[in-house]
């Protein structure tokens, strides 16, 4: 993300950044990013015009090109499942994790996903849903470049679904794969924790909750599984 970041004035189209080392990873609010040795941390940055809304709802075009690519290195679509916002699960744990940004008129999406090894889980919320790999779940062993081999064209497909269809399609095919749909959750809020039952995600990529006191469309929390 660094990286792109520091090129996005000289590049003239989308770009990928794949890196084969990384030193300085984050996620979600700042959080530590923690990649291991033969795992995939890649950046793709393009400027998609539109609004910030528009920008948003790309982390489930993200989401949905880290499926199709699973799929295609042999994984079985019913081991995966999408976690809102961000994440891809693989037998329930943490594979993959997708973060925005927006830089001048470019947008970045960064992709990290654990395809040699998972960090340790010590440090995690006790709810938290804990890393795991490709390889250690699957014994499929995937390079960093064959994974972006996969990833590229399926984004790039996902990207031109949201294009011709809107969110409508992108918001269906995610929901078919959404992990604990219609199964309670807890969101934890800065001021607060919600608990509720996972109804949906509205169009304009709201978490519905119908929790005791209602039903709430969150923007934006930490997920946890009750």
């Amino acid at each position: 993300m660094a990286e792109a970041s520091r090129q996005e004035a000289d590049l003239s189209g989308p770009t990928w950044i794949l890196a084969h080392r990384q030193t300085a990873g984050r996620g979600r609010r700042g959080r530590v990013w923690l990649s291991l040795a033969g795992n995939f941390t890649a950046t793709y940055i393009w400027r998609p015009g539109g609004g910030v809304a528009a920008r948003a709802l790309r982390s489930f075009v993200a989401a949905l090109a880290l499926y199709d690519a699973l799929l295609a290195v042999g994984v079985a679509p019913e081991r995966l499942g999408l976690k809102w916002p961000n994440d891809v699960l693989l037998d329930g744990g943490k594979l993959a994790g997708i973060l925005l940004e927006s830089v001048g008129a470019s947008l970045l999406i960064g992709f990290g996903v654990n395809l040699a090894g998972a960090p340790e889980a010590d440090a995690l919320d006790p709810w938290a849903c804990p890393p795991v790999s490709l390889c250690g779940k699957t014994g499929l062993t995937v390079s960093a470049t064959d994974f972006l081999d996969r990833l590229a064209p399926a984004f790039a497909a996902r990207e031109q679904q949201f294009l011709v269809g809107g969110f409508t399609v992108i918001r269906r095919d995610w929901l078919g794969s959404a992990a604990h749909l219609g199964q309670p959750l807890v969101a934890r809020l800065p001021q607060g924790e919600i608990h509720g039952t996972f109804e949906t995600v509205d169009e304009a990529g709201l978490l519905v909750l119908n929790a005791s006191d209602g039903v709430h469309r969150i923007p934006a929390a930490d997920i946890f599984f009750a």
